[in-house]
Formats: C-alpha cells, sequence, structure tokens
C-alpha cells in the first residue's frame, strides 16, 4: 500500500468512526459467551433490591457495575452491601453515559420507564424494564421503535414468561388443555380498610431525596409522605393497580389463551370505600372481549379481601387467575396450575368431561433468577427474550385501555392496529401526554 492509499484508507476509517458515534450502538461492546456482563441498576428500592438478588443469583453472567437512586440514604446502604463497590450515582443519565456498563436494569417508578428506556437503547444499553413498561400506549410503541432501530435487546419484567409451566401450558394453549374458553378471571385483593395509604399534607422533601427528579416528566407535583417512594402505585399520574398488578395477569392470560388485543373494553368503578387520598378506585372490575368469542376480566377489590375463586381446605385460592372452559377449569398461580373437570349441566351428560390434571409450578424466586438469566443469554445471543418489548407493549395496551375507559365512562371500542380508539376521541386525547420540560420522549 503506498502512502497515498494509506492516508485515503486512514481518512475513511476515521469518518467511519466518528459516524458510528452518533449511532446507538457505538458504545455497545461484542460480548463473548464466557464475558461477563457488566449490568447498571436505576432505582435500587423495593422491587430494584429484589431485581438485584434475582440478578446475582446468576453470577458467572453478570456483575453489579453501577447504582443509581435518586435517594442518597438507599444509594449508600445497597453501595455499602456490596464487596466490589460499583460506581455510584444519582442521576441515571451518568450511568447511562458509561461505557463501562453493558446494560441498564430499570426499577423506577412507572412513569420513569418509557423514557429511560429509549434513553439506554440510544446510549447503546440493552434494558430490562420492570412492569408496567409504561403509562401510556404511546410511550410503548415509541419503546418498540426504539429498541428496534438501535437493534437492543429489552426485557420487561413480566416474570412469568419464564416460568416452566406458564411456558408450557401456552404451548398447548388453554382451549387445547380445557375446550374453547369463554371467561377468564383475574384478581387483586386487598382489603385497606379503612384507612388505605392515608391522608397527608405536602410538606418539604427529604434532604435525601431528590423530589423534582422523581417527579421528572410528569408535571410538578408537591412532596407528600403517600406518594415515594412506594404508595405512587395509588396515584394515577405516576401508576394505577391494573398496570401494577392487573399487568401480571392479564399478560400471562392473552398468552395461554392465544390472543393479541382486544377489540373492546368497558371499565366500571371508583373510590367508593377507603378514606386516603388516593386518585385511582378502590374497587373496579375492567371487561375485555375478544374477537373470538370471549371474556377476560379484571377485579381490583381493596376493600374486600376473601377469595373470589375456588379455595383448597385452608381456605387459600385455588390459583391467582382462572380459565373457563367448556370441558374444565383452569386454576393458575406460581404454585402449579390445576385443571378441575366440567360436568353437564342443563340438558346435558352428567358425567365429568375430562380428567383433572396439575402441572407443578416453580418455587419462589426462580422464575425471576430464570427471567434475568434468559434476559443475560440473550445479550450474548441478540435473540428476542421470553419478554421481549413487543410483548410487553401488546400486554401493557390492556391496562391503559381499562383505565382510558374508567376515565372517560365509555365502552371503547380498540383498533389495535392502529393503535387507536374507534368510537371516542376523548379516549384517543388519552393516549398520552405532555412532558414536563425539559424530557422529550424521541428517538
Amino acid at each position: 500500500m503506498n502512502r497515498r492509499n494509506f492516508n485515503r484508507n486512514l481518512a475513511a476509517s476515521t469518518m467511519f468512526g466518528l459516524a458510528a458515534l452518533q449511532t446507538g450502538t457505538s458504545h455497545a461492546r461484542i460480548i463473548g459467551a464466557n464475558d461477563r456482563i457488566r449490568c447498571g441498576f436505576i432505582g435500587i428500592a423495593n422491587r430494584g433490591g429484589q431485581l438485584l438478588t434475582a440478578f446475582k443469583a446468576n453470577p458467572d453472567d453478570m456483575e453489579v457495575a453501577g447504582l443509581c437512586d435518586i435517594d442518597s440514604a438507599t444509594l449508600a446502604r445497597v453501595h455499602e452491601a456490596h464487596d466490589k463497590k460499583p460506581v455510584a450515582v444519582k442521576d441515571f443519565r451518568e450511568l447511562l453515559s458509561r461505557q463501562d456498563i453493558d446494560t441498564v436494569v430499570l426499577a423506577t417508578p412507572d412513569h420513569w420507564h418509557a423514557y429511560q428506556t429509549v434513553e439506554a437503547c440510544k446510549a447503546g444499553k440493552d434494558v430490562y424494564v420492570e412492569k408496567p413498561m409504561c403509562t401510556t400506549v404511546h410511550e410503548g410503541r415509541v419503546m418498540v421503535d426504539a429498541a428496534r432501530k438501535y437493534k437492543r435487546v429489552v426485557q420487561v419484567g413480566t416474570h412469568r414468561r419464564s416460568a416452566p409451566h406458564y411456558q408450557e401450558l401456552a404451548e398447548k394453549g388453554a382451549d387445547n388443555l380445557v375446550g374453547f374458553v369463554t371467561m377468564v378471571r383475574t384478581f387483586r385483593l386487598s382489603n385497606m380498610m379503612p384507612g388505605g395509604i392515608g391522608r397527608c399534607k405536602p410538606t418539604v422533601a427529604p434532604e435525601n431525596l431528590d423530589w423534582d427528579l422523581w417527579v421528572g416528566p410528569r408535571p410538578t407535583q408537591e412532596y407528600q409522605e403517600n406518594i415515594a417512594p412506594y404508595k405512587f402505585r395509588w396515584w394515577d399520574g405516576y401508576s394505577t393497580q391494573v398496570g401494577n398488578w392487573g399487568v401480571h395477569y392479564l399478560d400471562a392470560a392473552r398468552w395461554i389463551l392465544h390472543e393479541d388485543a382486544p377489540e373492546s373494553v368497558c371499565a366500571m368503578g371508583g373510590k367508593f370505600a377507603v378514606d386516603d387520598d388516593r386518585t385511582i378506585p378502590d374497587t373496579m372490575i375492567c371487561v375485555f372481549q375478544f374477537k373470538s368469542g370471549r371474556l377476560l376480566t379484571f377485579t381490583q377489590g381493596e376493600a374486600c379481601g376473601n377469595p373470589m375463586m375456588a379455595t383448597d381446605a385452608n381456605y387459600r385460592p385455588l390459583g391467582e387467575f382462572e380459565m373457563r372452559g367448556i370441558n374444565g377449569t383452569m386454576y393458575i398461580s406460581d404454585r402449579n396450575a390445576r385443571i378441575y373437570p366440567e360436568r353437564g349441566g342443563q340438558f346435558g351428560e352428567p358425567g365429568p368431561r375430562m380428567n383433572a390434571v396439575e402441572f407443578p409450578g416453580t418455587k419462589l424466586g426462580e422464575t425471576e433468577r430464570l427471567h434475568a438469566l434468559n434476559f443475560l443469554n440473550c445479550i450474548r445471543t441478540r435473540e428476542n427474550p421470553n419478554a421481549d418489548v413487543e410483548i410487553g407493549h401488546k400486554s401493557v395496551i390492556f391496562s391503559h385501555l381499562a383505565n382510558i375507559s374508567y376515565a372517560v365512562k365509555e365502552r371503547l371500542e380498540w383498533d389495535a392496529v392502529n393503535e387507536r380508539f374507534l368510537n371516542s376521541e376523548a379516549a384517543n386525547s388519552l393516549l398520552h401526554y405532555e412532558y414536563r420540560a425539559p424530557w422529550k420522549l424521541e428517538l
């Protein structure tokens, strides 16, 4: 190679390198089969601590390389518990900018998930994002687009997708197991009477908490003790219970039913009994109807806690949700799945229509470890994980639709292709909200 060609090739390679720095994959290293994946954890209290445990249960595959929390007391406590001291920062943007972090695990409040996921993808990071993965339909679609544009692996924390018995049920399909299913019932019950999350007056935030950063893209909000760190789930600006708990069961149900989206939804309820500051209902029933001819319901009862389905001898529910087919009823939980035969009713043959069946479950905590391991494996293979971002988007839409139906007090018809309502502009206006400056959700 002569000097002229050498200089020409050098210039070309330099230009290529500069161009690469403008892409979301520029900071992503190639991870070999034996490399430990360097994980940064953003939001490390409560659920974030549980995810730390789940990921650290796979020590040959990962290392804790970064910790981030806007609560300095939490950050110091968790950091001190690690022998090999990872980098510790308050602002998640510092963690995203680091080239010694391969992936981030997001367990921040729900209203932060979309922005942080998109920014992480743009920074060349793979992402594990807790459920619910977002708070609006628009946010979910942008998250999917970001993962695809920047070629990132994004796993949503609906961990039942990695439980072997759930996988077996989904592979076989509900209709093949219990006959055509016409009705599915899912629940979240907890008697929070009388005081619930309590009543508090606005006050000055603790010195250890960066409250403005906590609020982030949502409208300015004065600090109250019954919002953060955990009780934000009863404030509709930050979360809801059909999003928090409901998405677990709605995701599993649509998966086992082999359904993508409902064609209509109707949600009713209200703050009927609990005397607290919440801005979400204490009682709510959401009904989703599918084109295939079946109903899926989610019931939120926070003024009553007794089981709504069949129980064992110790008055424990047989499952966390149930699927009612023409030949049998399936009660499904993390512990196991049990199928009880149907018998002929009015004008029918009285005998059982099938045999009883049981599918053993997964021990407590193992499903979360398997979900984390699936994500780590996919970082190496670049395959879609068990709860890929598109799967998570389709599932959390159920929660969004229910909340919107409740807000506008209408039965809504849903166009899943265009992700719009067919019969309500008021409902369409709630598909997203305007972020507070300076935050912008953009690819």
